[in-house]
């Protein structure tokens, strides 16, 4: 039963969470930025040449307003839906470190850092999802 304890407290050591954390940070913002650049790229490729209308201003088109639109238009090869879908993963990958680092508290029995991380973390998908 030691041997047990010991290997979890081994696994969910302050310095192997941190590890786990960068890791996760850079993989995000590593996938996001070549996802934006792919978009960019594709963007330029065919809009490059192209004038602005700087007459009237255009809003996003209706597909881009929605998560489900973004990631339609990201997997039809859109060059705006890609951009828009790095950016929505740019922005999801610290949240997705606060949501880890709740998971991790929890298993590392820390309570009080664990229910501060389920706050942020409520708190930030109120704000991304819920707020108007």
């Amino acid at each position: 039963m030691k041997m047990k304890i010991a290997v979890s407290e081994k696994v969910w050591s302050d310095h192997r969470v941190e590890q786990i954390v960068g890791n996760l940070l850079r993989f995000g913002v590593t996938v996001a930025a070549m996802i934006v650049l792919i978009g960019g790229s594709l963007y330029l490729i065919r809009y490059g040449a192209a004038l602005p209308p700087y007459r009237g201003f255009q809003g996003e088109p209706d597909d881009l307003r929605s998560v489900s639109g973004v990631v339609a238009d990201a997997l039809s090869f859109r060059s705006r839906g890609l951009i828009q879908l790095g950016l929505l993963l740019l922005i999801a990958t610290p949240v997705a470190r606060v949501a880890f680092l709740a998971f991790a508290f929890v298993r590392q029995r820390d309570r009080f850092y664990a229910a501060m991380a389920i706050i942020i973390l409520a708190l930030l998908l109120y704000g991304l999802i819920l707020a108007p």
